[in-house]
């Protein structure tokens, strides 16, 4: 999956909207883009370095992520509680990377 496909499928969930909110902490050094439903994160990554992407999940579910993917790992700046990272093109297909997409959209829309 490329960072276009990534951006199309956020967005193509319904009452999505994307951001680049931490600019000016960066000061120019990256970017990261950030997906929201409502006022609340649910995906986000760094455009410049397009090799993983953090998502929300149910605190239940991270050790199994964790223990089946070797592309699950700890969130990058979100709380281990509720956020994962997954890197890209390793034992995830675009499917599966997809679907805790969608999953962490779900939780987040439900607030």
């Amino acid at each position: 999956m490329n960072i276009e496909e990534l951006r199309d499928y956020c967005l193509s969930l319904p009452d999505v909207t994307e951001a680049t909110p931490f600019e000016k902490f960066s000061k120019g050094k990256f970017t990261i883009l950030v997906f929201y439903i409502g006022n609340h994160m649910f995906c986000y990554f760094n455009v410049d370095d397009f090799t993983s992407i953090t998502v929300k999940c149910k605190p239940e579910k991270i050790a199994e992520l964790k223990e089946r993917y070797a592309a699950v790992d700890e969130p990058y700046n979100g709380n281990k509680k509720y956020w994962i990272s997954l890197r890209l093109n390793e034992d995830l297909d675009d499917d599966h990377i997809k679907e805790l997409v969608r999953n962490s959209y779900n939780l987040v829309k439900k607030r």
